[in-house]
């Protein structure tokens, strides 16, 4: 990419831009022949790509004296020769570019999956890390999965892919079994996905190391955003021989990735010597049932909260 950072006239066409040896106000020009969130803009930001990384420049924006540009990350990591030229870059800024960025309004990149937002340019990377149409990552825990998607996509992989079980209805009675309780590896143990209010949601139950011995642990997570999740609440119970632990909480949204929500503890824990105690018999095998339900919070005429039951 080469931009040579001396002023030219304003009166430069737009077409320009995708030549080499551009002034200011050239890119000026032409940043504004487009308007606001055009499609067409994107030749003034294809300048603005770094050519190492491919990611979009931000201040300071440097450049060889060749004027081959590209952003500070890359700066250091090129060990300060140009790598298109091999020139030493020195500690020269393109303030053409970064003028020009000030200039820009683009559309969310995820504008094809329905987000209507028109952005300044340096506004752009911090609304599309919190984008409400962002995709969504597969909630599986057992791999690594890398795919992603909107909630209909990630349900059939999930179903299609991973085998999970899927269930409909708010309620739920599940029975966990371990022949050796002892040997906890940070092993996902099962994942099962309820769909109930028009929604779904993931049930995880693994075991995993805290301090020096096992814990086993439940939790949920609601498919979809943070401000949705929190319409819904859950309740989770474990017990036998006459005693029984009870959690109740809010989903947390598949944003939040199954280890970050784990490493909270925002779940029901089992220790092991209780766990296998609601076991019974021998405590050499684990067998733990575990019901719940979800519910959605639906507020009366008077303002007041009552729970409301799917059937």
């Amino acid at each position: 990419m080469d931009v040579d950072c001396v002023s030219l006239p304003d009166a430069a066409a737009p077409a320009d831009v995708e030549d080499a040896g551009l002034g200011l106000g050239t890119l000026l020009a032409a940043a504004r022949a487009y308007p606001k969130g055009s499609a067409n803009a994107g030749g003034v930001h294809e300048l603005l790509e770094c050519p190492v990384c491919t990611n979009s420049m931000f201040p300071p924006i440097h450049q060889c004296q060749n004027g081959h540009t590209l952003c500070s990350t890359c700066k250091a990591r090129v060990h300060n020769r140009c790598p298109t030229c091999r020139q030493e870059l020195g500690d020269i800024r393109c303030l053409a570019l970064e003028k020009v960025a000030e200039s820009l309004e683009l559309p969310c990149k995820y504008y094809t999956l329905g987000c209507q937002e028109i952005l300044p340019y340096y506004s752009k990377i911090k609304h599309e890390a919190q984008c409400s149409f962002r995709p969504y990552n597969c909630p599986y825990a057992g791999s690594e999965c890398a795919a992603a998607g909107d909630i209909p996509h990630l349900v059939s992989h999930l179903r299609d892919d991973h085998k999970v079980d899927m269930h409909s209805g708010c309620t739920f009675n599940h029975r966990y079994v371990k022949s050796n309780p002892r040997e906890v590896e940070n092993a996902t143990w099962m994942l099962t996905v309820f769909h109930c209010f028009g929604q779904y949601f993931c049930l995880h139950f693994e075991a995993f190391q805290l301090g020096m011995a096992p814990v086993y642990m439940a939790f949920l997570r609601f498919m979809g955003d943070e401000n949705e999740a929190k319409n819904y609440s859950y309740s989770l119970e474990v017990g036998a021989n006459g005693r029984k632990m009870v959690w109740e909480g809010t989903p947390r949204s598949v944003r939040d990735s199954h280890r970050k929500v784990r490493d909270s503890h925002d779940g029901l824990i089992i220790q092991r010597n209780m766990a296998l105690f609601f076991s019974g018999g021998d405590r050499k095998e684990l067998k733990l049932r575990i019901t719940g339900r979800i519910w959605k919070e639906q507020q009366t005429p008077d303002g007041a909260c009552i729970p409301n039951l799917c059937s």
